[in-house]
């Protein structure tokens, strides 16, 4: 039976890999790693005007949910700053969102997708800042 199980975990593993052939795969001492070589990042940091007011952290969170439908967006990741008492750890922000798109091109489309320009509209009052990175 633990054979069966440890089979079953690689061929899992095994195969959410190969459902991401977009990503460029090395392996390490530690396990894998998944490199995004190529691909277009776009990352966001949110400062919202009420941040302890659980109303308004769960309507932007609906708002992002809303955003990461976008087609264009390959990979994605937001979440709550994390406190730090390291000098160097930027922990002012309330929230980060992350998007990965394969190209310029398809950043662009969603910049101007209706979805997109939807969450600006619907959410913008929620929030008294924002810092855009982008890189490829």
């Amino acid at each position: 039976m633990k054979n069966r199980r440890s089979f079953l975990k690689k061929t899992l593993a095994g195969a959410s890999l190969l459902a991401a052939p977009q990503f460029a795969r090395s392996a390490s001492a530690k396990g894998m790693q998944i490199a995004l070589k190529g691909s277009f990042m776009h990352q966001v940091y949110f400062w919202l005007k009420h941040p302890e007011k659980p109303a308004d952290c769960k309507r932007f969170e609906e708002g992002l949910q809303l955003l990461v439908t976008i087609p264009e967006i390959k990979l994605y990741h937001w979440g709550k700053a994390v406190p730090s008492n390291r000098d160097v750890v930027d922990d002012s922000f309330s929230y980060s969102y992350l998007a990965v798109f394969d190209s310029p091109t398809d950043q662009e489309t969603y910049q101007t997708h209706p979805t997109h320009l939807k969450f600006i509209e619907e959410y913008g009052d929620l929030w008294e800042k924002v810092v855009v990175y982008d890189a490829l």
